[in-house]
């Protein structure tokens, strides 16, 4: 149609709009930046935004905000980059044989023929190195921590084959960054960041499930397992007490984290997080639509904004 820019070649079909990637990016380096999902950056966000809630928390709790955590809060960014293309790499190889039956995922790069097997574990290796070298500025425990992370990520990929809440392995993996920052920070691990990522993993199993919901026909045929395919039509209740569980804890963690040590201020304006972001959560289950594959996906994007909500009020309780 004449006024339409063509579909830039090797293009993935759920790759945001006129992205980076497609547009700017030198062509011999698209197949392995789509790989990275680099063209999707939610998965970034999600990936990053826990750690960034760890952080926070962990000064406010210590009322010792220092010119490091400047460096941690860098580094995580830097990091979730990392280690999500790592880890999206990670599960193409594994998933390469159903990518390849899925309308939504057979245009990516390894079952679309872009990037050979081989060509992905190097890729895979260099992320993961670069993403090492990084953790390796942390304090040990620290790097215990994001060295242990390496678990839920290698499993997650296989989960959909043995169990109908491959999700909660997505969250183990996923929110994981909320102990290691909390840990980069503190030299240790507390209760508050335990629930902190346990709030995580509900928020995960919220968002993602959503997600899931684009493939449930084809995972169907396929005999994929996930959280939208066993709840079907039920899924707006689990949803809602998924809302419930994310926001209740979040709130158990920061009254663990705040109270004893921070003022009445603070902890009412980090209370304000799991609140606003509960909110806005619930609006979300409003709109949702099984059947509206766009909206479907639109919505799971909101969910980067779902997560800087709680980072706004945690943000002001560290000045309060």
């Amino acid at each position: 149609m004449q006024g339409q820019s063509p579909t830039p070649d090797g293009q993935v079909a759920d790759a945001v709009k006129d992205n980076w990637v497609d547009i700017y990016a030198p062509a011999w380096t698209r197949p392995y930046l789509r790989l990275s999902r680099a063209d999707r950056p939610i998965g970034t966000w999600l990936l990053l935004l826990p750690c960034w809630w760890g952080l926070a928390l962990a000064m406010i709790a210590g009322q010792d905000a220092r010119w490091e955590d400047l460096w941690i809060f860098v580094a995580c960014a830097l990091g979730a980059w990392l280690m999500r293309g790592a880890g999206c790499t990670w599960n193409d190889i594994t998933d390469r044989n159903i990518d390849g039956s899925v309308e939504r995922t057979r245009s990516r790069p390894i079952p679309s023929g872009q990037v050979s097997v081989k060509g992905a574990l190097a890729w895979m290796a260099l992320q993961s190195l670069i993403a090492f070298g990084i953790l390796l500025t942390f304090n040990q425990a620290a790097v215990a921590m994001g060295i242990l992370a390496l678990f839920p990520v290698a499993i997650y990929p296989f989960a959909k084959r043995f169990t109908w809440w491959p999700q909660i392995f997505l969250g183990l993996a996923f929110n994981w960054g909320a102990m290691l920052a909390w840990v980069a920070h503190t030299g240790h691990l507390n209760w508050p960041a335990v629930v902190l990522y346990v709030a995580g993993i509900a928020w995960t199993l919220f968002y993602d499930t959503i997600y899931a919901h684009q493939d449930a026909e084809d995972d169907a045929l396929i005999g994929v397992k996930s959280t939208a395919r066993l709840f079907g039509t039920n899924t707006p209740t689990w949803l809602r007490r998924f809302i419930v569980a994310t926001v209740s804890l979040m709130a158990l963690a920061i009254i663990m984290a705040v109270q004893p040590a921070a003022s009445v201020l603070a902890l009412a304006l980090s209370l304000c997080a799991p609140w606003a972001m509960g909110w806005h959560m619930t609006w979300q289950l409003r709109a949702f639509d099984a059947d509206n594959n766009d909206r479907l996906l639109s919505l799971f994007r909101l969910n980067r904004d779902t997560g800087l909500i709680p980072l706004i009020f945690l943000g002001l309780a560290l000045f309060a």
